[in-house]
């Protein structure tokens, strides 16, 4: 997927809403396990399918986070495959990041690019950059598919490392968008920009204005839509905003999935409303 045809998926979405699909066997619905005598059911898959019809309408990102899949091991691994295929098969046009966060040594790395991008159909992985170049780039080489590079994340350590100045009083996380600057464009790296350091928004677009940034930490992590969208939209918007807990578990009955769309509407139309502001819809 380009750029340009992610932008006019915002457009004809009016959202640039990307729903982290985040599944917890612990936390989703309780009813879903009843029918586990069932050898073609499985509750995990069930629930992830009923939020992507609930919400497939409202967003034009899907974010798996692989460490909620692979700790049940193989039939975790199962479960995954046949998520990205379920949303390949019924909604086409949509994005779908593989929220991995890998990293390795270059043989290592191709190896990570393989899994996401040849045995499973991911658009991007998302990749730690401290490693370096021969880290990051096994996963430039496919064509039509994109690294979502670690830059300023949402989490309290942050600030242990990546907040760390040199000398010339440069940031180590604007070092890392500086650097990967050489190493691809706009059309092959994204970035992750965490909600809560909105701020910082206005001096990360000044090194790396035409990007796409993935920006996590709406909602439960207390982010700021509108302080996102005031120092982060570009002119091709540029955003995609992801939202996990606070759409999957919206409800914890039998009413999930309407639920999960209520609160992905909401976001929708926050979105809505600042693309036409914009002037972009």
């Amino acid at each position: 997927m380009t750029r340009e045809e992610l932008f006019e998926n915002i457009k004809k979405t009016q959202s640039f809403l990307c729903v982290g699909l985040d599944t917890d066997a612990t936390k989703i619905p309780e009813y879903l396990f009843n029918n586990c005598n069932s050898s073609d059911y499985d509750p995990i898959l069930f629930f992830n399918k009923e939020i992507i019809d609930a919400t497939a309408d409202l967003c034009v990102a899907y974010k798996p986070n692989i460490a909620f899949y692979e700790c049940l091991g193989f039939h975790g691994w199962e479960i995954l495959d046949q998520t990205v295929e379920y949303i390949r098969s019924n909604y086409p046009d949509k994005f779908i990041i593989a929220d991995a966060k890998r990293g390795d040594i270059g043989n290592t790395s191709a190896m990570y690019a393989r899994t996401f991008f040849e045995a499973m159909d991911f658009d991007t992985v998302t990749v730690a950059p401290y490693m370096g170049e021969d880290s990051v780039s096994p996963f430039l080489n496919y064509d039509g598919k994109y690294v979502t590079l670690l830059a300023l994340t949402s989490n309290k350590g942050a600030f242990d490392f990546q907040f760390t100045e040199d000398p010339k009083g440069e940031k180590l996380f604007e070092k890392v968008l500086k650097t990967s600057k050489n190493w691809g464009d706009a059309d092959k790296l994204m970035y992750v920009v965490g909600a809560t350091k909105a701020n910082m928004l206005s001096d990360i677009r000044k090194i790396v204005p035409d990007n796409f940034l993935l920006v996590p930490g709406i909602g439960a992590q207390g982010g700021s839509l509108e302080e996102v969208v005031k120092y982060g939209m570009n002119d091709q918007c540029g955003l995609l905003v992801n939202s996990s807990r606070g759409i999957i578990y919206a409800s914890h009955g039998e009413d999930f999935a309407q639920a999960a769309r209520e609160s992905a509407l909401e976001l929708q139309k926050q979105m809505a409303a600042c693309l036409k502001e914009r002037g972009m819809i």
